[in-house]
């Protein structure tokens, strides 16, 4: 860090500092300062006027400041926030309030109060909201197409070229600081760090006597940490990017922090990671010590309800409100927030309140369009006689949020256990048994044509032989209406992650988006392709579920369904591929399951006649 530079720096700043001021500003003790003052006023870097005391930059310590001066800002908002759901299942983390602020806004004024006015946004998820700042700052966004399976490294890296040849601020848009503390000049590259009593899982910095950096650990006690800003000089910038490239062409750096790189760097580890990097050498940083209560990272909502009072009872959340609304509680009682597994038509995240867990479902984006919320709802309630769904505290027909209770240390079905796959078909067979009815039903023509439509041509594109299979699926529909068979009310995704084994030995059957009336045969044959059973698993099941007693009608049923099942979610994830969510070879399955069961059907003898219309 050039001493001189940060002298003149504050001189630029406050005029009618004092000696002690400056020695705490810069980190030194008075007497070092003093030598330092000295130094510079007999090189002509500063000068000071004996009568008031005051310091004045001279030409060569204005010329000095130059090369410091900070060009740009690179703030990185791609991320989801999970820690912070249901907030940021509407809301990316930087732009919450604090105190009526939003993170992010509050960063790029200080920003642009320190003279930093060439801002880029690195944006991801839910990218949209961040397009009004374009307007009200005049940032720019850049958009990272690989947010929502790869790590800060990947987002620094898509914003590599914003720091070349550049002096600039690298930024966390979740970041909230008190005081300003960006400068027009930088005098070296750092990374700002607090203090932390005890025993922390923080990165700790070891620095050597003068704040050069010269190693990180992963976990200590009484320790300073990585915490908050970062400021690249461009001379660090051009030693240290050509290593965070190496990084990102290396398999297995996707979940990488970008500190990552930084660590391995200092510690002398890159080469464990990028073999050409073992002796490349640590660009300089140093430690920027900042004083208690400056900066903060909220790390889940219970941190940001202690410091923003508004948020115990106020969260200005859809689904917050919701809760607090259906158990009767104020808000603040809604604690241990956890985002679960998103799944491929909705979010749920669990919480506890009054020693009970609980899981809310909020419908995924699109959703609406796919399911409808009322059936699902009826079915719900038919069923619930019969004990063998979720307990459903509150169920909306209309927007499709869902409050069920949480079972502590159930598991879900295991599709390579056959004793698990037993108890999961004799609950479908009790299902189908049962006789409850609901007044709509499952029509595999009706969902095969709507899913098409939505693709709007995009599945033709893919598949060169679209049309010939399907062709072939408009058969096996004309010769399953022609055997009239009897409907049952089915589940329809009888996946086995969908059974819930309970500790006590119970056994639940969750998630009847999709139920309706329909031949009991199709979850049988949607449990087959859900499992990526092959033709011998499939067999098995099949036995499991008619316990042995199987006529030729009923396994022609089992493999159409199979086969259509195939084709309909293949439709299904094509659309969804097409509004931007992948789902990566799921798509290659699905249509090869309506291919080889189609091809099953219509080369075997004991089907030739089951359906036909000769």
């Amino acid at each position: 860090m050039d001493r001189f530079g940060l002298l003149c720096r504050n001189i630029y700043e406050k005029k009618k500092i004092t000696q002690r001021e400056l020695a705490a500003a810069m980190d030194l003790s008075l007497g070092t300062c003093n030598h330092l003052i000295r130094d510079a006023l007999a090189d002509g870097l500063i000068a000071l006027d004996p009568q008031t005391g005051e310091y004045s930059l001279l030409k060569k310590g204005v010329e000095l400041l130059q090369k410091y001066r900070v060009n740009s800002a690179v703030i990185l908002a791609a991320g989801f926030g999970s820690r912070f759901v249901p907030l940021t299942f509407e809301t990316p983390k930087g732009l919450l309030e604090v105190f009526g602020e939003r993170m992010i806004e509050r960063q790029i004024s200080q920003l642009h109060e320190a003279g930093i006015m060439d801002i880029t946004i690195v944006v991801g998820y839910l990218k949209e909201k961040f397009e009004y700042l374009i307007d009200k700052f005049g940032v720019k966004l850049l958009y990272n197409p690989e947010y929502h399976n790869k790590n800060t490294l990947t987002t620094v890296y898509r914003a590599r070229d914003c720091f070349k040849g550049k002096n600039t601020y690298l930024l966390s848009s979740d970041n909230w600081i008190r005081e300003n503390m960006y400068h027009t000049y930088e005098c070296g590259a750092w990374y700002s760090s607090v203090y932390m009593e005890g025993a922390t899982s923080e990165w700790c910095l070891e620095a050597s006597k003068k704040g050069l950096l010269t190693g990180v650990a992963v976990g200590g006690s009484d320790s300073w940490v990585m915490y908050g800003p970062v400021y690249f000089s461009r001379e660090f910038s051009e030693e240290f990017f050509p290593v965070l490239e190496k990084y990102y062409e290396t398999p297995g750096t996707e979940q990488m922090y970008w500190e990552q790189v930084l660590a391995d760097l200092l510690n002398g580890t890159a080469g464990e990671h990028v073999p050409s990097m073992a002796k490349y050498p640590a660009p300089k940083m140093y430690i920027n010590r900042q004083p208690e209560n400056q900066v903060y990272e909220f790390e889940n909502l219970e941190e940001l309800r202690v410091f923003d009072e508004k948020y115990r009872n106020n969260s200005n959340n859809a689904a917050m409100e919701l809760v607090a609304e259906v158990l009767h509680i104020p808000e603040s009682e809604v604690t241990d927030l956890k985002c679960l597994k998103t799944g491929m038509t909705n979010k749920s995240f669990l919480f506890k309140a009054r020693e009970r867990s609980y899981i809310c479902r909020i419908p995924g984006p699109g959703t609406d369009l796919l399911i409808n919320r009322a059936q699902e709802k009826a079915v719900y309630d038919a069923i619930k006689p019969l004990g063998i769904s979720e307990h459903v505290i509150y169920m909306s027909g209309d927007t499709g949020y869902k409050i069920s209770e949480f079972y502590e240390g159930a598991r879900n079905g295991d599709p390579r256990s056959w004793q698990d796959v037993a108890r999961c078909m004799e609950l479908v067979h009790r299902l189908h048994n049962s006789g409850i009815q609901v007044d709509h039903s499952f029509d595999m023509r009706e969902r095969i044509d709507f899913y098409e439509s939505i693709c709007k041509g995009y599945e033709k594109n893919l598949f060169e032989d679209y049309d010939h299979v399907r062709g072939h699926m408009n058969t096996l529909l004309k010769r399953l209406d022609r055997l009239d068979r009897k409907k049952t009310l089915c589940h329809i995704d009888s996946v086995c992650d969908n059974f819930l084994f309970l500790p006590d030995g119970g056994i639940r059957l969750i998630d009847w988006e999709y139920a309706g009336m329909c031949d009991p045969m199709i979850d049988v044959s949607m449990a087959t392709i859900y499992s990526y059973y092959n033709e011998e698993e499939a067999e098995k099941l099949l036995a499991i579920y008619c316990s042995g007693n199987i006529s030729a009608e009923d396994r022609f049923v089992y493999y159409s369904y199979i086969a259509l099942g195939g084709f309909l979610w293949c439709l299904w994830a094509v659309y969804k591929s097409s509004i931007g969510e992948e789902f990566g070879e799921y798509t290659l399955i699905m249509y090869r399951y309506a291919k080889d069961y189609y091809k099953k059907i219509v080369t075997d003898p004991a089907f030739l006649l089951i359906g036909s219309d000769f």
